[in-house]
């Protein structure tokens, strides 16, 4: 899967981007080449839907049998998921959403965003929480214009987010794309964690810890966009009551932000 949202909707952390990339000799890549060469990769099942400059997201269909983890892709009513793994409790989650038993966690996830969203009971961190299983998410709210992505705390699937050379971010299960796309800005999506295009990226395990960037050096010994995990020895101040007007994934969190 490939997701690549514009600078001016999505700010990553500053720790993401690497000076390296200006020097390197393979360049970052603007966003129109990162979309071009991946669909041009999978010529045969690719599929890309575009939102104008704002967004992209690109997805391609796993083979059968599937020899990694599931992919799933959702539209509903303008908020759209790109869902990898599974939910060993999604039968549960659905009766809690009301949810029909023939949706998949594609759809529980953008059901789940869109009643949070709009004033649900819990803080997101205690939505994520809940989920059972391996998986990694991106939704995109295009009416919203939000961006809301997770990566469970297994680590039983990966995820890589990095900086296009136009300063947009870059997401994608596929290292190698990364890679290509975005030089040395990139690095692993830290697990057990979440970003949202306003509040930035925090952990869903420890929600009252700040974010710290760790640096990390390539094997050519260069430096590439950091790390992040949660200080679990530190503490955030104040954390906003549950039941505020703001939107579901800003609940219960101050989280680290470009």
């Amino acid at each position: 899967m490939l997701a690549i949202f514009n600078k001016g909707l999505v700010n990553p952390p500053e720790e993401l981007h690497s000076p390296a990339s200006l020097s390197s000799s393979k360049k970052p890549k603007l966003p129109v080449e990162i979309l071009n060469d991946f669909l041009s990769s999978n010529p045969a099942n690719a599929f890309s839907i575009g939102f104008g400059a704002s967004a992209s997201l690109a997805y391609v269909p796993p083979q059968i049998p599937c020899t990694t983890y599931q992919r799933l892709f959702c539209g509903v009513d303008e908020i759209y998921c790109v869902f990898l793994g599974s939910l060993s409790n999604l039968c549960s989650l659905l009766r809690q959403y009301g949810l029909s038993k023939g949706s998949n966690e594609a759809m529980f996830i953008i059901e789940a965003y869109r009643t949070l969203r709009d004033r649900g009971p819990y803080p997101a961190h205690q939505v994520l929480k809940d989920l059972e299983g391996r998986y990694g998410f991106v939704v995109y709210d295009s009416k919203a214009g939000s961006v809301f992505a997770a990566l469970g705390a297994d680590e039983g699937v990966k995820l890589f987010w990095g900086v296009a050379a136009d300063g947009s971010v870059v997401v994608s299960d596929n290292l190698n794309v990364i890679k290509e796309s975005c030089a040395k800005s990139f690095a692993p999506f830290p697990a057990g964690c979440m970003f949202h295009s306003e509040q930035g990226l925090m952990s869903f395990e420890h929600p009252r810890s700040q974010m710290k960037a760790m640096p990390r050096i390539d094997s050519e010994g260069v430096m590439c966009g950091a790390n992040f995990k949660a200080d679990v020895q530190s503490r955030i101040s104040s954390m906003p009551r549950v039941g505020s007007e703001a939107n579901w994934a800003l609940r219960g969190s101050r989280a680290l932000n470009g």
